[in-house]
């Protein structure tokens, strides 16, 4: 076998291998398949002292959103988050947003103009994101029912578009 022949086996091989079709089907562009490992801890509060704990979430999948609002990507993406929450409402899957190391006032303000249906979980810190390592913001991540990371979106998306919103349809529903 040449290279030229080694080099399209290879490249054939990562493709079959890189998690482009699931049990829900075929993964929407720019979704990554991730191994399974146990989702770091995620404990924080909203804006109100209301706590959020990721392990309270097991039994279902959950969209966890990492953003902030002087992100350019993520103020695109904001209002698209809104419409796949109403569109997600009679589903298992439960959006949560965690706005990394801004003021209260910063994230009301923002959220108030942008995406005044949502709520956002505090990392004030930013330690919990920390924790999570995303790769810049926007950073989304779906865990699965067993409190497993299983796919990652790496910078903003149209997240009510057709395929995200068929594809977490699947996975939302027992």
């Amino acid at each position: 076998m040449n290279a030229t022949s080694r080099l399209i086996l290879i490249i054939v091989s990562m493709l079959l291998l890189s998690g482009t079709h699931t049990k829900a089907g075929p993964l929407p562009q720019g979704l990554i398949a991730l191994d399974g490992r146990a989702a770091p801890a995620l404990t924080l509060s909203d804006m109100d002292g209301r706590s959020f704990d990721l392990k309270d979430s097991r039994g279902h999948w959950v969209f966890v959103h990492f953003w902030a609002s002087w992100c350019g990507p993520c103020r695109r993406e904001m209002p698209t988050i809104q419409r796949l929450a109403a569109a997600m409402e009679n589903t298992a899957l439960e959006i949560v947003l965690v706005n990394t190391a801004e003021t209260d006032d910063e994230v009301f303000t923002f959220l108030g103009i942008v995406a005044p249906d949502l709520e956002s979980l505090m990392d004030r810190d930013g330690l919990v994101t920390e924790r999570w390592q995303p790769r810049g913001l926007p950073s989304s991540f779906l865990v699965d029912p067993a409190g497993r990371l299983r796919y990652v979106a790496l910078g903003g998306r149209v997240w009510d578009s057709p395929d995200y919103v068929a594809f977490l349809r699947r996975l939302a529903t027992p």
